[in-house]
């Protein structure tokens, strides 16, 4: 998982990494897809970005409450208030 201890617990923190992520800030190519998931070893959640092949480019842990209450904003996205 990258970056340890940068563990996303707020919805806010949520919305800025899938902003950097849609807008291309991110140096990563090939990205297709947003999920949230849960780690099969230890139960933590994380969310991950995707590329064609369903390979993880770069993964966050998330804490339970945004992993509960983030799950529309990951399916739909966000959009920049104009």
């Amino acid at each position: 998982m990258n970056n340890e201890q940068a563990v996303i617990d707020n919805l806010e923190d949520l919305k800025k990494f899938l902003l950097s992520v849609e807008s291309g800030a991110l140096p990563l190519e090939g990205v297709s897809g947003v999920g949230m998931a849960t780690n099969n070893a230890d139960g933590r959640h994380f969310v991950a970005v995707f590329d064609e092949q369903q390979k993880v480019l770069l993964a966050r842990w998330i804490s339970k409450e945004v992993f509960e209450t983030g799950k529309d904003m990951v399916r739909h996205g966000v959009s920049r208030k104009h």
